[in-house]
């Protein structure tokens, strides 16, 4: 009978405006925001950034948990600025139905850094729905070299926030970055999908830095950089269970890009698989003095297939060769372990590590890993490297 109850009150909740929903298992009320009664048109040709924000602002009004909720369609949304500085509820869930687009003109979302942008939040989380930016007309824009291209909006940012949760979402060819975790605490990503060209410039899937606390789970992603990129100040980071290719792989860095800047610490990543990527794991830093540090990652049980450089350090970073800087790497790259790694690599050199000369990578330990290339045991190259292994691509190992 309650289950019954629970499914006619559910119902009842999504055609009103702005009702009260009270639950046994909860022990204050819930309020429900739909966009349509905030004006948002569900047609793909109304601009409904207006309406969001608006809904934002009630959501944010109320001493209540509060759910924005937008029901199936397609909505045109110019970028929105969700702010959490004068919240007074400290449960806000974005529970999505439909697809929220962008336009056809890259400019109606390249005009600014971030599409849905999310600012000193706390307790927020996006459940379902699809993104979709697309991105291939800015993309072919940057091709043609035309000078006239504006950078291009990130999907979503969550800046100086906390108790943030993306859960069941779709971003699909967003313009630059799909995710970007930017000087927050206690995030979940979970269950998601990620999808762009595997040319399209700068599309990183997630991006962390300046974060702790952070988890990703259980997601694929499909774009033209890196699906995750790790930045400085990323501590205590968990990523397990992600699907990547096409992309860069899984990136700590780059860093070292300034003199003085925050390490990177307490790194995780399991049970990931990657396919025909450029990398698979991969830390690279800029040849510049550095403050800068790595220590504590662990790689663990990752299956590759026809990825380029499967295990890679790469100290000397420079893409594409312009303007590379001339000195070592300053950052200290310590304790990292490297387990069960296996597949296959697309060149010979499946572990690649080139360390600096100025501070050679220390600690860094392999165990049962088995890469072949070309129906053969692949090779190892390392430079500037103290470490141990056993069971490594080549009887002959590096250390």
């Amino acid at each position: 009978m309650e289950k019954f109850q629970y499914t006619i009150m559910y119902a009842y909740l999504l055609m009103s405006t702005t009702i009260f929903l009270s639950l046994p298992i909860q022990s204050h009320a819930t309020i429900l925001f739909n966009v349509l009664s905030f004006g948002a048109k569900p047609n793909g040709i109304v601009d409904s950034a207006t309406a969001f924000a608006k809904a934002w602002d009630a959501a944010c009004s109320s001493t209540d948990a509060a759910v924005i909720y937008v029901p199936k369609g397609r909505y045109l949304v110019s970028p929105v600025r969700f702010s959490g500085e004068s919240c007074k509820s400290l449960d806000i869930v974005f529970r999505i139905d439909g697809t929220l687009v962008g336009s056809g003109d890259y400019n109606f979302l390249g005009r600014e850094e971030t599409w849905f942008s999310f600012e000193r939040v706390t307790g927020v989380s996006v459940i379902g729905g699809s993104f979709d930016a697309k991105g291939p007309s800015l993309w072919a824009c940057k091709a043609s070299f035309n000078n006239s291209c504006p950078a291009g909006a990130t999907t979503i940012s969550f800046v100086e926030s906390s108790r943030v949760k993306v859960k069941g979402l779709l971003s699909l060819n967003s313009q630059m970055f799909h995710i970007v975790i930017n000087r927050c605490r206690d995030v979940k990503i979970n269950d998601i999908r990620i999808v762009a060209d595997g040319k399209s410039p700068n599309t990183d899937g997630i991006h962390v830095q300046l974060s702790t606390d952070v988890e990703i789970r259980n997601a694929s992603i499909k774009t033209g950089d890196d699906c995750i990129s790790i930045g400085p100040g990323t501590k205590n980071l968990w990523v397990e269970r992600v699907t990547c290719g096409p992309g860069h792989g899984i990136s700590i860095g780059s860093l070292g890009k300034d003199r003085e800047e925050e390490g990177v610490q307490n790194v995780t990543v399991k049970k990931t698989v990657f396919v025909g990527t450029d990398n698979g794991l991969r830390i690279k830093s800029w040849a510049n003095p550095s403050s800068g540090f790595v220590q504590r990652v662990r790689f663990l049980e990752s299956l590759m297939s026809n990825v380029k450089f499967p295990l890679i350090i790469d100290q000397h970073y420079c893409p594409h060769n312009i303007n590379c800087p001339t000195q070592e790497s300053g950052v200290r790259i310590n304790d990292v372990i490297y387990q069960g790694i296996r597949g296959t690599s697309a060149t010979k050199i499946a572990v690649k590590l080139d360390c600096s000369a100025k501070a050679p990578c220390t600690r860094i330990r392999m165990k049962d890993i088995s890469l072949r290339y070309a129906n053969e045991a692949a090779q190892s190259s390392c430079v500037n490297v103290l470490g141990d292994a056993l069971g490594l691509v080549k009887h002959q190992t590096c250390f």
